[in-house]
């Protein structure tokens, strides 16, 4: 019984928010995404964060009620792992440079805490990426010793 009724909220959600993003999507098409110095790309942009943003939340939130509900021990454990991602994430900030962008020929020349974060942004892809990758081929030689 309550599972259904937060799929029904779900999907009124759902429905809502597509509607809203068509209704955006029809705006701009209609404006012209040119017009207006891109005043209807940034619109979309915009409601293009907000719906991300919600989608995060949304998945976040359940995720942790519905944790919190079957295992409430669980929870220390995802602490864990939310302190050990900001770990991560601060000492690639203190390590990433910051260097000045070669090249550049905006108007504006980016500042060094945008350069710095950038920097760590990218640090973070190339970390997480080759641990993905890592994590694949161990797995796959951990399956092939296994079976034998």
């Amino acid at each position: 019984m309550e599972n259904q009724k937060y799929a029904k909220i779900f999907k009124i959600v759902l429905w809502v928010l597509m509607g809203l993003s068509v209704c955006v999507l029809v705006w701009g098409f209609f404006t012209g995404f040119e017009a207006n110095d891109g005043a209807a790309t940034n619109v979309l942009l915009t409601w293009a964060y907000i719906v991300l943003g919600i989608a995060l939340a949304a998945v976040i939130c359940v995720g942790i009620y519905i944790r919190a509900i079957t295992d409430p021990k669980s929870l220390v454990k995802l602490g864990i792992y939310v302190l050990g991602a900001a770990v991560l994430a601060g000492l690639v900030y203190l390590i990433s440079p910051g260097s000045p962008a070669i090249g550049f020929s905006g108007p504006v020349p980016p500042s060094a805490s945008e350069l710095k974060m950038t920097d760590t942004i990218l640090n973070l892809a190339y970390i997480v990426g080759g641990c993905a990758i890592l994590s694949i081929i161990a797995g796959e030689v951990i399956m092939a010793i296994r079976k034998k």
